[in-house]
This record gives structure tokens, C-alpha cells and sequence, in this order.
């Protein structure tokens, strides 16, 4: 749901979406978004600029702003080159989908050789799947288990993971956000 400049809603709703100093957002998925009030705060510490504000005041008792919707950090964050390996991730690797059966409920995480058998927890040998579906692999050997994954399992890369999350945008997205989100997808002619 895209909300217009004009419309009130409350300030705990009115995140501020933080670009990194080349304006580009410091995460997609999870959305890099601070709460307005750190964003204020970060405006007063002289850490960040306001590129863009929502059509409201904040107010103290000697002085009032317009409350800012996107700010980009004065000081340049270098992004990692290689995502942390968190159960978060592999869901975003894997679409929050089962790689057995294509359920999107009940995921948790399965490894394609068992924990019990010298498997290891990493990029290459987990996969997302759901309750059931791990269930019926348990501890078996993925070539024994008489199931078919979707897709080999892999070390994402940060691109993979932003790519990924553009499929799954926040249920409140600001029209002043949107020249700064999704800016390096191609153009159709």
C-alpha cells in the first residue's frame, strides 16, 4: 500500500526510509527504516540529511520541524560483501518457499545431509522447508529421500538477497520513498 504525502496518520507510523550517502537505501529486505524518532535525533547529531519530508510538524515547546520521510547518512557505509548466514536469509534465498513441495507456511530450515551425519549448517546444505516436508525427509540422505528440490541450494550473494526482496515489499510504503527504492531496476522501452 503506497500512502499519499496527504494523508494524517499517526507518527508511529511514519518510518524514515535511510538511504546510505549514495543515495541508494542501506538495506531492500528487511526495508532500512528508522523510526521518526531516531531520525529526527540523527537530524540534530548532524549524522544524517533530509532528502524528503512528510506533510507534518513535530513540535518540542522551542522548536518545530517538518518530520522527515527519506534522509541519507552523511558518512558512507560500506555494504558487506557476503550476506550473514541467519535462518532470515535462507527464507530470502529461497523465496519463503518450500524447496520440496513449493508450501510457503510453516517453514523452518532442512538440512540436505543431517546434522546427525557430519552436516554442516551453511549456505550449501540448507534449504527452506516446511514443517511437513522435513518431517518426511528426516534424517535421511537427500539422494535416499525420494525427494526433488526446486533448486540447488547456494551462497547468495548481497545482490541476490536484494533482488529477492524487492518480491516482498513492506505494507506501508511512502510516495516520497518510491525515487529511491527499486532505481536500479531496467527500464522497459
Amino acid at each position: 500500500m503506497i500512502i499519499s504525502s496527504t494523508e494524517r496518520v499517526p507518527l508511529e507510523k511514519c518510518p524514515a526510509l535511510v538511504l546510505n550517502a549514495d543515495f541508494r537505501p542501506l538495506s531492500y529486505y528487511p526495508l532500512s527504516l528508522w523510526c521518526w524518532q531516531d531520525a529526527v535525533k540523527s537530524v540534530f547529531l548532524n549524522r544524517v540529511s533530509i532528502v524528503s519530508n512528510y506533510e507534518r510538524k513535530v513540535r518540542s515547546p522551542s522548536y518545530e520541524m517538518n518530520l522527515p520521510s527519506v534522509i541519507a547518512l552523511k558518512s558512507y557505509i560500506k555494504q558487506s560483501e557476503q550476506p550473514s548466514f541467519t535462518r532470515f536469509n535462507v527464507f530470502l534465498r529461497d523465496k519463503f518457499t518450500c524447496q520440496y513441495c513449493g508450501d510457503k507456511k510453516d517453514l523452518t530450515f532442512d538440512h540436505l545431509l543431517a546434522k546427525s551425519k557430519g552436516g554442516v549448517t551453511d549456505w550449501e546444505n540448507v534449504v527452506t522447508a516446511c514443517s511437513t516436508c522435513n518431517v518426511k525427509k528426516g534424517g535421511r540422505l537427500y539422494a535416499y529421500s525420494g525427494m526433488k528440490l526446486f533448486r540447488k541450494p547456494f551462497r547468495p550473494t548481497v545482490d541476490d538477497l536484494h533482488q529477492n526482496g524487492r518480491n516482498f515489499p513492506p505494507n506501508f510504503l511512502h510516495e516520497s520513498w518510491m525515487d529511491y527504492l527499486y532505481w536500479d531496476v531496467e527500464l522497459l522501452p
